[in-house]
């Protein structure tokens, strides 16, 4: 596992052991950037159930100004701790030991407004649904933000209720693009 591209280019992660953790491929990061394209810089970007931080490394490296690290196992959050000093970005981040409504809750209170919000939670996570509808509803979600989840095919359809921007499958794996909800566009049309 490695960056992929910007400032920290080629620079090897570590991943935490053990089956819980599920590295986003090479592929889908470099299509998940391609398509994000210049949002991601001077971006806060916030990522949940982070792992290892690949992505949210992966977005400091391509110029975001701050990322917020989120998952509630602590070895997980050592071994991002350890990436984060190896790609030089310790200064840019912040590192929350907590479920997501719990961070909602305290991001919320400190007035946090995240730009782009990656969601890669376990594949087996029953419904994704009501965590999106925590972040929305917390409001620590800047004006033109944007919501990424990684999940596997059988979370497709509880994603129906919002308002999907932008889907792409690689191999078993989809990412989902959905805007604020008070934003209305076209489903699937246009270009972030």
């Amino acid at each position: 596992m490695r960056v992929i591209a910007g400032s920290a280019k080629g620079a090897k992660l570590k991943a935490p052991k053990g089956a819980t953790v599920r590295p986003t491929a090479d592929r889908v990061k470099e299509a998940l950037f391609s398509i994000l394209g210049s949002r991601v810089g001077n971006s806060l970007f916030l990522d949940l159930y982070a792992g290892s931080g690949a992505v949210g490394i992966e977005a400091l490296s391509r110029g975001s100004s701050f990322c917020i690290f989120v998952d509630n196992r602590k070895k997980n959050l050592a071994v991002i701790r350890e990436n984060l000093a190896k790609t030089r970005f310790a200064d840019r981040s912040r590192l929350i030991n907590a479920d997501v409504e719990k961070t909602a809750s305290i991001l919320a209170r400190e007035g946090v407004k995240a730009d782009l919000v990656y969601l890669d939670p376990p594949y087996n996570h029953s419904d994704i649904g009501p965590v999106i509808n925590i972040i929305f509803k917390k409001g620590i979600v800047a004006e033109n933000s944007l919501l990424i989840i990684e999940h596997s095919y059988s979370s497709l359809q509880r994603l129906d209720e919002f308002n999907i921007f932008r889907q792409k499958k690689y191999g078993d794996t989809w990412l989902t693009f959905i805007l604020k909800p008070d934003r209305v566009t076209d489903k699937g049309s246009g270009t972030l």
